[in-house]
């Protein structure tokens, strides 16, 4: 397997930043994780934009302009002869001092990887996934913006941690207030009387790629499509619910802490859904040649 690493191709054992590179001391960096499908990058503008956003809304330097960026990711799959891939591009602020001024790094570190990403046994996209809501709730707005897809993820893997403590996927986090936010790496939908529900980014979400397509594929099939504050009562009651994301992809939820949701088996919405989702990942991106 070959690396990216500021500038060059390397072997993954060769693959190495510094001890005292900010992102490994402090979750100093910025990160996009983006799909590959037979030769066809999904979505790689929308990705590569936020990648910048989040790296000027803390105010580092991407090493790259952004055409480069993409010429980058490129050669790093023609380089392990990959047609599909999952594929994380990851910026730190770079080798600093143990302290936490980040004038002390005096330039970012970058990374390409691409590989495979199984986040869900197979079977659970046909069977479903069976869910719970766990304590650690999500990070406020005022604290973070979830927008800032930061290298910082330990209040992802302690609601991960607990999921797996109670034998499941996949934890729901909450906001502070109690509404229904995201879970530790993907977006929730649920489908009320022929309606596409989903929390607003305003509760704290980030918001996701994968996301913003199946809004867009509801729209065009005019399912109604509602962005709002909702509760776990919402969820209960509700006739289908499934997660999104780019590691994901769509994947059904048919239980969640301990109740039943709709008949308990993948929605016809929610299959529909993934259906033209899967379609998209054939058309909509940029195309490479290996």
């Amino acid at each position: 397997m070959k690396i990216y690493l500021n500038g060059k191709l390397v072997d993954k054992a060769e693959a190495k930043v510094s001890v005292f590179d900010h992102g490994l001391l402090y979750g100093d960096g910025v990160f996009e994780g983006i799909r590959s499908y037979n030769c066809l990058i999904f979505r790689l503008k929308d990705h590569i934009d936020r990648l910048y956003r989040s790296a000027h809304a803390i105010l580092l330097d991407m090493p790259l302009p952004k055409e480069k960026l993409v010429g980058a990711i490129v050669k790093t799959l023609k380089a392990n002869k990959l047609k599909e891939a999952y594929i994380r591009v990851v910026v730190t602020r770079g080798e600093g001092d143990l302290g936490l001024d980040p004038r002390r790094c005096r330039q970012a570190t970058l990374f390409i990887i691409t590989d495979s990403i199984a986040l869900y046994p197979a079977e659970l996209y046909k069977k479903g996934l069976d869910i719970v809501t766990v304590p650690t709730r999500r990070n406020i707005n005022e604290a973070l913006s979830p927008q800032i897809k930061s290298l910082n993820y330990l209040n992802n893997i302690m609601a991960k941690i607990e999921a797996i403590n109670f034998k499941v996927e996949e934890a729901l986090m909450l906001t502070n207030e109690g509404y229904l936010c995201e879970c530790t790496g993907d977006n929730i939908f649920l489908v009320k009387e022929s309606m596409l529900l989903t929390p607003a980014t305003s509760m704290g979400i980030l918001a996701g790629i994968t996301r913003e397509v199946v809004l867009g594929i509801a729209r065009k099939r005019n399912i109604l499509v509602s962005e709002d504050m909702l509760t776990r009562y919402d969820l209960f009651n509700a006739n289908e619910v499934f997660l999104t994301g780019t590691a994901a992809e769509i994947i059904p939820v048919v239980k969640i802490d301990g109740r039943v949701i709709g008949n308990g088996k993948p929605g016809n919405i929610t299959l529909s859904l993934t259906e033209e989702f899967r379609r998209a990942t054939r058309i909509d991106g940029y195309r490479y040649s290996l």
